[in-house]
């Protein structure tokens, strides 16, 4: 046995099984976020809740990129932002006022990403927000929700806005910031995001055509509006259909993820 295999067998045994899972979920949707071109240096992050009765999380440690997260890198912390394991890095503060303000309030998030990506941080800065002009968007409106920009959140004051402004939904738009997904898992929450950025880059792309966006009919959007409140089939379609494959995806490339 290596020295990095007796490593990470020293790591995983001082967790639970389902604390284990979690971290190479969540260290593969860091990779499918560099992957996709979503992430920005070292900033945005993306959180997954341990199982448990804690509300511990894991989040990334601040200074590496997406693609070097792997899944016993992963930083735990709890509520107060006390890191839980050890790391040579710390962690990003604006990520832990974001991401304990959702975990703090909503036992379903199992996960929460937040990106900044320039089609969606352009989406999120204009009056309009995201309009309902396709299909993909149609997933995303109904279950939309926006909070104004406080500036860079490092005021923990911010938290129950947050959380209010947030209420049940699981899309969110950072006004003049950025976008944030909520899962039960982190499938969900991936596939989420990935309809979100995509309905952003589509509105985009739609304006600047100009004002030809063709119309969709209210009773069109009151159907499919019905047809997408159902969470359990959205979650089951994440983690049965979805997920597998990207991870898939990411063994082909680099399975470095899950070390």
């Amino acid at each position: 046995m290596s020295p990095a295999e007796a490593r990470l067998k020293e790591v995983q045994s001082t967790m639970t099984e389902g604390e284990w899972a979690q971290r190479v979920d969540l260290a593969a949707a860091y990779r499918l976020v560099a992957l996709y071109g979503w992430d920005d240096l070292v900033d945005t992050h993306i959180s997954a809740r341990i199982p448990g009765p804690e509300h511990h999380f894991l989040i990334n440690p601040y200074g590496l990129m997406f693609d070097e997260i792997t899944a016993s890198s992963l930083v735990k912390v709890d509520l107060e932002g006390n890191q839980l394991t050890e790391s040579p890095y710390s962690i990003n503060p604006a990520g832990f006022t974001i991401h304990s303000a959702i975990h703090e309030v909503r036992d379903d998030a199992g996960c929460v990403i937040h990106l900044h990506t320039p089609d969606g941080t352009a989406v999120a800065s204009c009056m309009e927000g995201l309009q309902p002009l396709n299909q993909t968007a149609h997933f995303v409106t109904g279950d939309l929700a926006y909070h104004d920009y406080e500036g860079v959140a490092l005021d923990h004051e911010e938290r129950p806005r947050i959380q209010k402004d947030l209420g049940a939904k699981n899309h969110l738009l950072l006004r003049n910031h950025g976008t944030l997904t909520v899962g039960r898992t982190v499938a969900s929450a991936w596939e989420r995001m990935y309809h979100l950025e995509r309905s952003c880059t589509m509105q985009v792309r739609t304006r600047m055509l100009g004002p030809t966006a063709y119309p969709v009919e209210k009773i069109v959007l009151e159907k499919n509006d019905e047809l997408f409140s159902n969470r359990d089939a959205l979650e089951l379609r994440s983690v049965k259909l979805v997920w597998p494959g990207l991870l898939r995806k990411l063994d082909r490339l680099d399975p470095s993820y899950k070390s």
